[in-house]
């Protein structure tokens, strides 16, 4: 699975972004390279994963794997705004607007954003899933990455700087921040593949679980890791004044919470009847990840 949704993803996204032969061509340069920055390529696996779970074809799951990850890309390269985090480093590289500029960065990022819903409702997306599964994948996407789902949790997050934000105020930014974009890409996957009502809910709460683990994962090493390590700066969030789950809880209730998390997000995969295995390994590894 993993070496043929990786491939599947990046050529595809490559596919999906226009020629550079045009007048802005500046911009079309920018969004390929944060898409070529890599990473692990999370949010795509999810889909594929859960594609594969509820029986579907691979090649349906495509569109939302590719979809998921050009959001998923935009919100970096705004999350490293000066505006934003203020951020230079990006998965070890300069930052999209260290190298191109903060204008081209924004408009960038909105590019990629529209690029998303334009790869879901298209032709092509609709001839793999079906016309009803388009415009589901599409509500789905657009209700978990707006005003009350990922942007809804960057304006939350912002709004908590320099503010000892209680531990109920950080669960719901990491919610919408974090957790509503993975809970996008696991349902996705659902709905590619036909999946029903109940596999749904299922793939809603794994993907909401290590969702949370996966940004108390993060808090955890932006103490614990190093810069080379990481891709990123670290120690940004105390520079920041930024509440986290380490402030809040020290390191290791956080290492407890996020096993505890890890596991719940496996006992939801018991309502699927098909092989598992790999998501409950991806849970763990996710988990247990350095960078």
């Amino acid at each position: 699975m993993k070496n043929n949704y990786i491939e599947l993803t990046e050529k595809a996204l490559f596919d999906f972004l226009p020629d550079l032969n045009c007048r802005e061509s500046k911009l079309i340069e920018s969004m390929k390279y944060s898409l070529e920055a890599g990473g692990k390529r999370v949010r795509p696996r999810l889909v594929f994963e859960f594609n594969a779970l509820c029986g579907g074809n691979p090649e349906a799951a495509v569109p939302g794997a590719c979809a998921v990850e050009m959001i998923h890309t935009y919100s970096l390269i705004h999350d490293d705004l000066p505006c934003m985090d203020d951020d230079d480093l990006r998965r070890g590289k300069p930052s999209n607007h260290k190298v191109f500029g903060e204008d081209i960065a924004l408009l960038a990022g909105d590019a990629l954003q529209t690029t998303a819903f334009e790869i879901l409702s298209s032709d092509k997306a609709a001839e793999l899933m079906g016309d009803k599964a388009c415009r589901k994948s599409a509500n789905a996407l657009a209700r978990y990455v707006g005003s009350t789902g990922m942007v809804g949790g960057q304006v939350i997050d912002l709004m908590s700087e320099n503010t000892n934000a209680p531990i109920e105020v950080l669960q719901e930014m990491d919610y919408k921040k974090t957790a509503c974009l993975i809970k996008a890409a696991c349902e996705l996957g659902c709905i590619s593949a036909g999946a029903s009502e109940a596999q749904l809910k299922a793939a809603s709460d794994y993907a909401e679980k290590i969702g949370i683990a996966f940004q108390i994962q993060d808090d955890i090493l932006d103490q614990t890791s190093s810069d080379e390590e990481l891709g990123k700066p670290v120690g940004s969030d105390d520079e920041n004044s930024k509440s986290t789950y380490v402030s809040l809880l020290g390191i290791d209730k956080c290492r407890q919470l996020v096993d505890e998390l890890t596991q719940g997000a496996i006992d939801a995969l018991d309502a699927f009847e098909n092989n598992s295995d790999s998501l409950r390994e991806f849970a763990l590894e996710l988990a247990k990840r350095k960078n």
